[in-house]
């Protein structure tokens, strides 16, 4: 009995010992170069304190903003470049590109904020919403994460994306086009899939989920999720589901509503309340459609 406990303790030493070498060999076999979450976070979250310098230190000097402009960058191409690697590809070009878009991504936020202070009551000033508004931060690191996607650089979207979506509860595939404009009010729980088409002008509350039908593999490049068209709003706890489906322009999509079919223009979808009196007949439930 003794020498039994001792024979497997020593095998249980002797796997221990031998688990470093084993995940070491594992590693170099069968992980491809991936970002380090902590330097993307670092990255993204520096890049948005420099565009909202309010986030940070809003009294930087312009010279200190320049140099700062010049060290994202520097760190944006240290990141990329073994991504990359097997890649034919200029990582001084994709960065080079990526920071263009960024002039325009932030005249757009700029856009987003104002309409936040103005259609929320509950917001005192644009200052409030770029500090405080879960909505807001989702969709600044959205427009810059959908710009690494369009630029096919691996990884990193995701890693970014997610990092956003763990600080706010809001999941949006860096996939998604979102066009501009785009109102989250309060959103925890909100679900946005990698092949969703968002028009101008629209509004989603929590606990929205655009997503697919069903998830298979074979998927992967279809479109799978709705189009949602200009001028749209979606209340609370709706789910629309499906590459087919598309919501026309001007329609309201009213709370808890489950859609698999596209909706005409100008229309409104929403369940009627359902009361029933102690002892009366249940009423029969209906979608409405007008």
């Amino acid at each position: 009995m003794v020498k039994e406990y001792e024979r497997n303790s020593r095998t249980m030493t002797n796997t221990l010992k031998n688990f470093p070498a084993r995940l070491y060999k594992m590693t170099r076999a069968f992980y491809r170069e991936v970002p380090s979450t902590v330097e993307a976070r670092e990255f993204i979250d520096s890049l948005v304190n420099l565009l909202f310098l309010v986030r940070a230190n809003k009294n930087m000097s312009l010279k200190e903003i320049e140099l700062r402009w010049e060290q994202i960058q520097e760190r944006f191409l240290k990141i990329i470049t073994p991504l990359c690697a097997s890649q034919e590809c200029c990582c001084e070009s994709l960065t080079e590109r990526f920071f263009g878009e960024i002039p325009l991504i932030f005249t757009g936020l700029m856009q987003d904020a104002e309409m936040y202070d103005r259609c929320d009551p509950a917001s005192y000033c644009k200052e409030e919403v770029i500090l405080c508004y879960p909505g807001f931060y989702a969709m600044t690191i959205h427009r810059l994460a959908h710009v690494m996607h369009k630029l096919n650089i691996p990884i990193l979207p995701r890693v970014v994306a997610e990092w956003a979506h763990s600080q706010t509860g809001i999941d949006i595939h860096p996939g998604a086009t979102i066009g501009k404009r785009f109102y989250i009010d309060h959103g925890t729980g909100i679900v946005i899939g990698e092949t969703c088409i968002i028009g101008d002008n629209v509004k989603i509350y929590q606990g929205v989920t655009l997503g697919a039908t069903y998830v298979d593999k074979e998927l992967k490049g279809v479109r799978r999720h709705p189009k949602i068209e200009d001028n749209v709003i979606i209340y609370a706890g709706s789910t629309i589901l499906g590459g087919d489906t598309t919501i026309g322009h001007d329609t309201v999509i009213g709370g808890n509503v489950w859609l698999t079919e596209s909706v005409p223009p100008n229309s409104r979808v929403y369940h009627r309340p359902e009361i029933v009196i102690k002892g009366a007949a249940r009423p029969k439930r209906e979608k409405v459609l007008k």
